[in-house]
């Protein structure tokens, strides 16, 4: 299936370097990319047109890691959720605020640093009206973070009950198999979707974050 996040745990499932994706309940795509823009200050988001993500990438250089300048946001709409994805500069370096929620948002941030040689799983943030709910490290190992789910108490407890009803933690099983059981998990949690054939192949509007 295509329409859920798994797809996410394929190698290169977007872009060269890993992936970080932003979905957004409550926002629009464009207050979303606005909100992500805040953490650069003296940055501004320049509009792109629509572009799909091949054309974004070749048409601005953003195959490998750059500057701050190097940043591209696509962003757009499926079902209730606003979505943005990242291209460019070192996925790993883009911070979400728990304050992208404020306003009775959810914002949730999925980042996989898939080059970086060290190795780094894979992460997952959720915050909900300003506030972090949870957070974890899609290994559940304590290699990086916490070795099971941190945050608030009635989000954890519910969380970590649906990933053990999935077999995890299982440190015995291969990690690209964790990360898409737990990319499975958290789908279906908080209720997430990503079409595959809408983030690689469509025309989507696009900004570009350069420096002041």
């Amino acid at each position: 299936m295509t329409d859920t996040l798994t797809w996410l745990a394929e190698p290169q499932s977007i872009a060269f370097g890993g992936y970080s994706v932003v979905l957004a309940r409550g926002l629009a795509p464009e207050e979303l990319v606005a909100r992500i823009a805040e953490g650069f200050p003296g940055c501004t988001a320049r509009p792109l047109g629509e572009l799909t993500a091949r054309e974004l990438v070749e048409e601005y250089e953003l195959a490998f890691p750059g500057d701050v300048e190097d940043i591209a946001l696509h962003h757009g709409r499926t079902g209730d959720l606003a979505f943005v994805v990242v291209y460019g500069y070192w996925q790993g370096e883009l911070s979400v605020p728990p304050a992208a929620s404020r306003g009775g948002a959810e914002v949730f941030h999925l980042e996989f640093e898939e080059e970086n040689g060290k190795p780094v799983p894979p992460f997952f943030h959720g915050y909900r009206d300003g506030r972090e709910i949870c957070f974890l490290n899609l290994h559940l190992d304590g290699s990086w973070g916490p070795d099971g789910v941190a945050g608030e108490p009635a989000t954890v407890a519910a969380l970590t009950a649906e990933l053990a009803a999935a077999g995890l933690p299982d440190h015995d099983r291969a990690g690209d198999d964790l990360h898409r059981t737990s990319l499975e998990v958290l789908g279906r949690h908080f209720g997430l979707t990503l079409p595959r054939t809408l983030v690689r192949e469509a025309a989507l509007p696009a900004v570009l974050l350069e420096a002041d």
